[in-house]
């Protein structure tokens, strides 16, 4: 495994912390993208043999010693007479992006790839599976095949796939969707593209089981896997680095502030979420409130140990292309392990639905949430859970726009009352693997309604929706409800597709 040190040093810099906790930059992601004009090391000298002076201007020296015209926008005005599905495809030269040089905080790419949009001018992990279905619908086998050619240059580069290709996310990836893009890809091509990308499957895979053999009664938990009583080795999310973020440098430092006491690993557990893709949600809290209790790496996440079934899978599926008899028993075994584990360690039969498990506490998390029906997209459950799943899909999730992310309202984005696209399609994808069509069909309406209703109204499809009432604009989080944008416009695309089941 590669051996991480801190990725960003940048981020350790008087010069750093000064203007990230300056008013220079509203977005504190913005001067992590912004490209300097000299080392790091030279400006650092010389912003410490200046700041001093009677006369020093911390916003001046930034302008002068960083491109302004680094952080990039979109300038793209929609034609709202257009049919949404026109428009989108349409959207999807302007979301490119051709093959990028490491310059600044950007990670290089061989390949072209998909940007989200908005400030999310790099390629994301979890989101590009929900833009490569929109991608498929589209016909663009080309651009997918060059995004999963993009991931698997990561994982060589890097022994993993980072939360997007910035430096100051190393240390971190993000729910591993990468088996399911190749799954995609292997749709379009044949089995036999599993071949191809065997090796970096497997190398994925072991990044998360990295430290299984240090696990003992003693040491339980040891980076992203953990032991429990019985023997069961599951996963967590976590990060390298126990230190701000540095594109949420100033909201790190401030939540810090807020704490009553220091919590030790405090930083790892904010990383931690943003890993999850859920930055931020009560799903993380202790007290289901608040920002400040956040706990994420005490948790074993469903849909993180579904997503590394689904890996194990592929990985398994790719041997017995050519009957690896070794490695096929070694997997089918691994298999029949996490299937078990996932129906005794997330599912509760009395309350007929997944949760998450705390090991810390050894029980099941309360927090209702769109992570309990990864197991039905992934058909893990019995007809009999899904049932139940269904009841209490329909009953306390659906809403007028589509299905909320939770039940509790916090002011954080992954939160009611926000509804996002990669769980509406999760959901709607793991009804319908259980024939409840009626149920899907109602879900897919509505969000697909919501899209169309805030495109006619401003011309754009944005990063996530209010779902309790549609006629709200989303909010909560970080930064503002951004447009583009990837995978909503992805998942529309596939809904929309005559293919979609």
């Amino acid at each position: 495994m590669p051996n991480f040190t801190n990725s960003y040093p940048f981020a350790e810099t008087e010069l750093f912390k000064a203007v990230q906790l300056s008013d220079i930059f509203l977005d504190s992601k913005a001067f992590t993208d912004i490209i300097p004009l000299a080392s790091i090391d030279d400006l650092e000298a010389l912003y410490l043999a200046n700041k001093d002076k009677q006369d020093f201007d911390l916003k001046v020296f930034v302008a002068e010693n960083f491109e302004a015209n680094s952080i990039k926008t979109i300038d793209y005005q929609s034609d709202t007479s257009k049919p949404i599905v026109q428009h989108l495809n349409e959207l999807w030269p302007i979301l490119s992006r051709q093959p990028s040089q490491a310059k600044g905080s950007l990670i290089a790419l061989p390949f072209g790839y998909v940007v989200p949009g908005g400030r999310f001018q790099e390629m994301y992990y979890w989101d590009s599976y929900f833009t490569i279905l929109g991608l498929q619908a589209s016909g663009k086998i080309d651009l997918i095949e060059g995004m999963v050619n993009n991931f698997a240059y990561l994982i060589q580069q890097f022994g993993y796939i980072p939360n997007g290709n910035r430096s100051y996310f190393l240390g971190r990836s993000q729910p591993p969707f990468f088996a399911s893009m190749v799954e995609v890809l292997a749709q379009e091509k044949g089995n036999e593209i599993l071949l191809k990308y065997l090796d970096v499957l497997e190398t994925e895979y072991q990044f998360w089981m990295d430290g299984k053999a240090e696990l003992s009664s003693q040491n339980q938990a040891c980076k992203r896997v953990v032991l429990l009583a019985d023997g069961t080795v599951l996963n967590r999310y976590w990060d390298t680095h126990d230190m701000p973020r540095p594109e949420s440098y100033r909201e790190d430092v401030a939540l810090e502030k807020s704490l009553e006491k220091p919590i030790e690993g405090f930083f790892r557990h904010i990383r931690a979420a943003a890993e999850s893709g859920w930055d931020f949600s009560s799903r993380w809290f202790a007290d289901g409130q608040n920002m400040n209790t956040i706990h994420t790496t005490d948790i074993l996440p469903v849909d993180l140990n579904c997503l590394l079934l689904q890996l194990e899978k592929t990985i398994l599926k790719a041997y017995g292309l050519f009957q690896n008899n070794a490695k096929i028993e070694e997997y089918t075994s691994l298999i029949k392990q996490r299937e078990q584990a996932i129906n005794s360690c997330f599912y509760n039969d009395s309350k007929g639905f997944y949760f998450d498990f705390d090991f810390v506490s050894n029980t099941l998390t309360n927090s209702y949430t769109l992570a309990g029906v990864f197991p039905l997209f992934f058909e893990l459950a019995s007809q009999s859970q899904a049932q139940k799943i269904s009841e209490i899909i329909e009953d306390k999730f659906l809403k007028q726009g589509g299905v909320i992310t939770t039940l509790l309202g916090t002011g954080q984005q992954w939160d009611a009352p926000n509804g996002w696209a990669p769980l509406q399609y999760i959901t709607y994808k793991g009804l319908s693997n259980y024939g409840f069509t009626a149920l899907a069909e109602t879900l897919k309406k509505r969000w697909m309604q919501s899209n169309e209703k805030v495109y006619l109204s401003t011309g754009k499809m944005t990063e996530k929706y209010n779902v309790e009432n549609p006629n709200t604009e989303a909010g909560g989080g970080e930064y503002p409800n951004q447009d583009g944008f990837g995978w909503t416009n992805g998942v529309y695309l596939a809904l929309a597709s005559p293919h979609c089941p």
